[in-house]
């Protein structure tokens, strides 16, 4: 009796357990599902009422509308542009500062590192006027470096303590055994040190990208001609002062999203080993 008891609780558990995870399954992608629906159909269905989730007549005018029109390819180019820039930077400038905030003692290297993160607690509202005069006294309103530069600066601080973080981790025995065998304390860092923080890099990377990639504020503060601007920009300009137009918006958020789903898809156990490897001191 006890084992039959037992096992019913087992039951009980596994169909809770099941029940749960579908339900908030289906709470994460209905947004997305309800989105595509939204994407195919004619932007006057949008407000049929009751709303129907499969569109009584489906079209993928929109996604056509989007890949002829040079317009908005552009924005999804620059953004590409823009947010793999970012990324290279801020991995190698956060990479070699992680690495000598992990393995020096600075004079006041704490209090550096409370000061990298004390960056990150500012709002870009605060200093979009800032990095407004210092880009336009620059000659660099407009460009793709002036994004790049906005956007770096935000995702270094973290950047730099992720990696910091995940270095500790990694023994300095690691590296006196490359310097003995003849390397230099560079050779050490680029041959031992990055190949085995591979999972710090991607995470760190990803975050910074998703940061660059999901930017409205510097994009629409530092650039005037769409030429120059992101696809965040050419999603709201499908609001106007008299329509919105629904259909168009829900599918360039969708093919905006694609590389945040690709990267999650593929990336997701070097992302959860990155973010949780450095957490605890060995």
């Amino acid at each position: 009796m006890m084992k039959i008891g037992h096992k019913r609780k087992n039951i009980i558990k596994l169909i809770f357990l099941y029940a749960t995870t579908i339900t908030l399954l289906l709470i994460v992608i209905f947004p997305i599902v309800w989105a595509f629906s939204i994407s195919i159909r004619e932007n006057i269905e949008v407000f049929t009422i009751p709303p129907r989730l499969i569109p009584l007549h489906p079209t993928i005018e929109c996604f056509n509308k989007i890949f002829i029109d040079k317009k908005l390819m552009r924005y999804l180019t620059n953004s590409y542009i823009i947010a793999t820039s970012v990324t290279i930077i801020s991995l190698a400038i956060a990479s070699l500062a992680g690495y000598g905030f992990s393995r020096f003692k600075l004079w006041g290297g704490k209090y550096i590192l409370l000061s990298v993160l004390m960056i990150q607690m500012f709002p870009g509202v605060l200093l979009s006027i800032p990095y407004f005069k210092i880009i336009s006294s620059l000659n660099l309103y407009n460009t793709y470096a002036a994004l790049v530069i906005a956007d770096t600066s935000f995702a270094l601080p973290f950047c730099i303590l992720m990696l910091k973080s995940y270095f500790d981790s990694i023994p300095k025995e690691l590296d006196e055994a490359a310097i003995v065998d003849g390397c230099s304390r560079l050779g050490s860092f680029w041959r031992v040190i990055l190949p085995l923080s591979g999972p710090a890099i991607v995470a760190t990377g990803s975050f910074a990208f998703l940061l660059a990639w999901n930017e409205f504020l510097f994009a629409i503060t530092l650039t005037k001609s769409w030429t120059r601007q992101t696809v965040t920009i050419g999603i709201a300009q499908q609001t106007t002062q008299y329509a919105r137009e629904w259909n168009m918006i829900m599918a360039l958020t969708l093919l905006a999203s694609v590389p945040l789903i690709v990267i999650f898809i593929f990336l997701q156990k070097h992302l959860v080993r990155g973010l949780t490897a450095g957490a605890v001191k060995q």
